[in-house]
C-alpha cells in the first residue's frame, strides 16, 4: 500500500534524504592515512685486533660506480668520509700535486669532484702532524656489504690524493681512510662548503629522528682477520631512545664556529685518587690503544700512568665511567695542556667495550649508557 504525505511531511521527508545523502557523501571520502613509523635500520662492524691494537672498521662496498673494497676506521671523533683516490678514480688524474682536470669540477666513474681543496693534519700539533691533501667530492655511497647496507644519494665526502708524514715522506695509499661520524666540520673548504657525519646525511624514514645508537662491543669478537659482528649500529632514532627511560645520559652538544657540534662534552676526573680537576671529554674510536688524559697540574713531558692506576670520570650532565689500567689494556698517557695546546681527554676504544653510545643529529646530543 502507497503512504500518503502531507506536504509538512514530504518537505521533513526530503530534507532526511537530503541529509542522508550528505551523511553517505562523507562517508565515501577516503579517510587520511597515518603514515607508519619507518624501522630503525640495524647493520654491523669488523672487530679486528692486532695483538698491538684493536681497530673498529666499517664497510663502504661502493662510491659512485665504483666498487670500494678498502677497511674504513670507524671514527666517532672525527666528522666526514675520507679516502684515497687510488682504485677509485683512474691513475692519470692522481698526481703529487692534484687532480688532473680543468673547471669547476668534473664527473668520474659517477663521482663529482670539484676544485674545493683542503689539507687534513692528524695529530698532536704542526710539528708531528701527518697532512693529507685533497678535494672536495659527491657520489651516491653504498655504506655496508653483503651483510646489510644502505645507500647515501649524495654524499660530500675528502677525496685525496696525498698523504705525508712530518717528514713529507709519503704513506702508503689508503693509510687513512676514515668513516668519521661525528656532527664536527672536520673538512672545511675556503668556500664555506664542509663534510660532516656520512649518517647525518641519511634520512632514516618517518617517525625516526636522524642519528645513530651503538651498542657496547665488548672483548669477545675481536680477531686478527676482523670478525664481522651484526647489529652494532642502529640508524635512526625512536621516541623511546630518546626518552628519559632509555637510559642514556644525555649531554648537550657545543656549536662551535667553523667546526659545527664537535662530541666533546664537560666532565671531572680523577686518577690515582688526586683530587679531581675540570676537563673536557671524547670519547673516540678511533684513538687506541692509548687513552690521553689533560691534566694542568701534569708534567710538561707525556707520561705513561703505570699500571693498576684507577681513573674515574664524571660527565657534568651525570655520566659516569671508571676504568684500571693493566699491562696491555687501558693505557693512559698523561700530558700538560700548556704543553700539548689542547684541553680535550681522549678516552679511546677501551671506552666503548661496556658502554653504549648514541648521537642525535637533530638536537645536537650525545648519549652514554653504561651496559
Amino acid at each position: 500500500m502507497r503512504k500518503k504525505y502531507s506536504p509538512q511531511n514530504l518537505l521533513i521527508a526530503s530534507l532526511a534524504l537530503l541529509m542522508i545523502a550528505l551523511a553517505s557523501c562523507k562517508k565515501d571520502k577516503p579517510t587520511p592515512v597515518t603514515p607508519q613509523t619507518a624501522t630503525p635500520t640495524k647493520f654491523g662492524l669488523y672487530e679486528t685486533d692486532s695483538s698491538i691494537y684493536k681497530l673498529l672498521i666499517i664497510a663502504v662496498s661502493q662510491v659512485g660506480t665504483k666498487t670500494a673494497e678498502y677497511p674504513f676506521v670507524f671514527d666517532t671523533g672525527s666528522g666526514g668520509m675520507v679516502i684515497d683516490a687510488d682504485g677509485i678514480l683512474p691513475a692519470s688524474m692522481i698526481t703529487s700535486t692534484g687532480f688532473n682536470f680543468t673547471g669547476d669540477s668534473t664527473i668520474v666513474n659517477g663521482i663529482t669532484i670539484t676544485n674545493q681543496t683542503s689539507v687534513v693534519e692528524y695529530g698532536d700539533d704542526v710539528t708531528t702532524a701527518d697532512k693529507v691533501y685533497g678535494n672536495l667530492a659527491y657520489a651516491a655511497v653504498t655504506v655496508g656489504d653483503q651483510n646489510g647496507s644502505i645507500v647515501i644519494k649524495r654524499l660530500p665526502f675528502f677525496i685525496y690524493y696525498k698523504a705525508v708524514d712530518k717528514n713529507d715522506k709519503t704513506y702508503p695509499v689508503h693509510e687513512f681512510d676514515t668513516f668519521g661520524v661525528s656532527e664536527e666540520y672536520d673538512i672545511s673548504f675556503p668556500s664555506g662548503s664542509y663534510i660532516t657525519s656520512p649518517f647525518s646525511y641519511y634520512d632514516p624514514g618517518t617517525g625516526l629522528t636522524k642519528g645513530f645508537k651503538m651498542a657496547a662491543i665488548g672483548t669477545s669478537n675481536f680477531t686478527l682477520e676482523g670478525a664481522y659482528v651484526p647489529g652494532v649500529l642502529t640508524l635512526g632514532l625512536t621516541a623511546d631512545d630518546l626518552s628519559s627511560s632509555s637510559g642514556f645520559t644525555m649531554s648537550q652538544l657545543t656549536f662551535y664556529p667553523g667546526d659545527g657540534y664537535a662530541p666533546i662534552i664537560p666532565a671531572k676526573l680523577t686518577y690515582n685518587n688526586k683530587a679531581a680537576f675540570s676537563t673536557n671529554v671524547l670519547f673516540d674510536t678511533g684513538t687506541e690503544p692509548y687513552s690521553y688524559i689533560e691534566d694542568p697540574t701534569a708534567p710538561t713531558a707525556l707520561t705513561l700512568l703505570p699500571e693498576n692506576t684507577s681513573v674515574s670520570v664524571a660527565t657534568n650532565s651525570g655520566f659516569n665511567y671508571s676504568y684500571t689500567t693493566t699491562a696491555t689494556e687501558n693505557l693512559t698517557y698523561t700530558e700538560n695542556p700548556n704543553t700539548s695546546g689542547t684541553d680535550v681527554t681522549i678516552l679511546g676504544l677501551e671506552s666503548f667495550l661496556n658502554n653504549e653510545y648514541m648521537l642525535d643529529f637533530t638536537h645536537h646530543k650525545l648519549g652514554l649508557k653504561s651496559n
